[in-house]
């Protein structure tokens, strides 16, 4: 598989996908968002997988939209190239019949925690860092955070993370229930492995029906919501001033 923006590597059951853009914080792009949905569609079809892990290379998991690629889109084209993929990946992550893992090395922003959030488990270095930063630059959610974040974390911390759009640290992660586990970056890796064993130990069969109903009985209370999410205007009447301004910073 020859892909330009993400490594994939397959070892022991274990198919880990990298998002590969350290000089951009892993910012994310069309060609991203679709290699990635590519990756894990390939992976949770071979069967030879039992648990797939999306990371991000250097220093971020994924700092969210490349707002300087998006700045250039028209409103179409944001739609059909952006959330069209981003949608695409995490339904492929949530109905993949393999568990996914997240492994959160750094900052985890917007459109990368939205990301984040399709995955069955998460697990941070300590010093990772969440937030969601729609409202900094004008801009309103369009995958499925309104309904993602509060589900994990509860409705009055998701609207302060909102709201505000402050970091929350991997160990503070932890305690709001964002994260499965949050360890000192140095051992991460470590422990996703430790974990992804551990669930490989049990039948990929009943982990992958467990999953289905998990995300069956999600659905349910979220089609409204997300079709209420995907509906709306996505932008308030200063975002392009705020986009462009850092696009040209």
């Amino acid at each position: 598989m020859d892909y330009q923006t993400i490594l994939y590597e397959a070892e022991n059951g274990i198919v880990t996908i990298t998002i590969n853009r350290p000089e951009a914080l892993n910012s994310l792009t069309p060609e991203v968002l679709c290699e990635m949905a590519d990756a894990v569609e390939a992976a949770a079809q071979n069967p030879a997988t039992g648990v797939i892990i999306i990371t991000g290379a250097g220093r971020a998991f994924c700092s969210g939209v490349d707002l300087k690629a998006a700045s250039s889109l028209g409103e179409a084209d944001i739609e059909a190239r952006l959330h069209g993929p981003a949608r695409r990946l995490q339904s492929v992550m949530e109905t993949a019949p393999v568990v996914v893992i997240g492994m959160i090395n750094g900052f985890c922003l917007t459109g990368g925690l939205e990301i984040a959030l399709a995955c069955d488990l998460l697990a941070a270095s300590e010093d990772a860092r969440f937030a969601d930063t729609h409202t900094k630059w004008g801009l309103r959610c369009m995958w499925g955070m309104s309904v993602r974040l509060p589900q994990r974390v509860g409705e009055l911390k998701a609207r302060e993370m909102t709201y505000t759009g402050e970091m929350v640290t991997g160990k503070e992660a932890e305690g709001i229930g964002l994260v499965n586990m949050a360890v000192p970056a140095s051992e991460l890796k470590s422990a996703v492995l430790d974990l992804a064993g551990k669930i490989m130990a049990n039948s990929k069969e009943a982990n992958a029906a467990h999953k289905r109903l998990y995300y069956l009985n999600k659905m349910d209370s979220m089609k409204e919501s997300l079709e209420r999410e995907y509906s709306a205007d996505q932008s308030s009447g200063d975002a392009q001033d705020r986009i462009q301004g850092f696009a040209k910073g």
